[in-house]
């Protein structure tokens, strides 16, 4: 199964990082985040992408380009312009890297990339969230319920420390805690090829008409992921995962 994943957005929110690169280049732990969300997925096997390009994509298709410049090492003997290769990259990922319009929305971009898909089910998922979904779990919930989409349903992380008192007394503190009442999309969704009938054109947000109509039509389902789940929106949302992934504590960091 093949994941698609949307790379294509102005990332307006994170403005002082996105000015010089698009909002999945930026960086937790000399990585960007598309890196650990794609990392993620091949934990659990799977390891075909498509990445919805849009805004700055160029610097995404040179990364990919010096994929094992960047990773590996080696040596080089000028002179006789040959270079011997001590290590090679550990991924074996074939990635799609596709143009798909700095104006494009994001169902838009959705269904021009699905398009080079064989009609067969398919992962999406924003270039800029990291959880510990178990993505193996995700895929067999799809498989059972028989219906077009599943959404994973996440809690959302408070942006403030949250208090317990007693009185005036503070008897607990949990600083920027995940909520535990509500559900909001957290991304990583499986669809079955006939979503992109539900997608008008490149002007079709995702989160407008073809969600709300699938759900309408009882075609979208909801994978309960209660543990951890963090999006990169703006400046803080950056600090706190790269104090995370800086201090060993990584939720997100399945793999070895």
């Amino acid at each position: 199964m093949k994941t698609i994943i949307l790379a294509g957005g102005l990332g307006t929110r994170l403005a002082e990082e996105t000015e010089r690169r698009p909002k999945p280049m930026v960086e937790i732990g000399g990585r960007p985040i598309l890196w650990h969300i794609m990392k993620l997925y091949a934990h659990y096997g799977f390891h075909e992408f498509t990445i919805a390009l849009g805004y700055k994509g160029e610097i995404i298709k040179r990364f990919f380009m010096d994929y094992r410049l960047i990773t590996s090492s080696l040596k080089v003997t000028l002179g006789d312009e040959r270079i011997d290769w001590h290590t090679r990259p550990e991924e074996k990922w074939t990635v799609d890297l596709i143009d798909t319009g700095v104006e494009t929305q994001t169902g838009g971009r959705l269904k021009r990339v699905a398009q080079n898909i064989k009609k067969e089910p398919f992962m999406m998922t924003y270039g800029d969230g990291v959880a510990d979904i178990n993505i193996r779990e995700l895929v067999n919930f799809h498989k059972a319920h028989g219906k077009l989409a599943t959404v994973t349903a996440v809690r959302p992380p408070a942006r403030f420390g949250s208090l317990s008192l007693e009185g005036n007394s503070v008897v607990s503190f949990a600083e920027k805690p995940q909520l535990k009442e509500g559900w909001i999309n957290g991304g990583y969704f499986v669809f079955q090829p006939e979503i992109a009938d539900y997608i008008n054109d490149d002007e079709t947000d995702l989160h407008r008409e073809p969600l709300e109509h699938l759900a309408q039509d009882g075609q979208l389902m909801a994978f309960k992921h209660s543990k951890f789940w963090q999006p990169m929106d703006t400046l803080r949302d950056l600090e706190t995962l790269k104090q995370r992934w800086d201090s060993q504590d990584a939720p997100w960091k399945v793999w070895k």
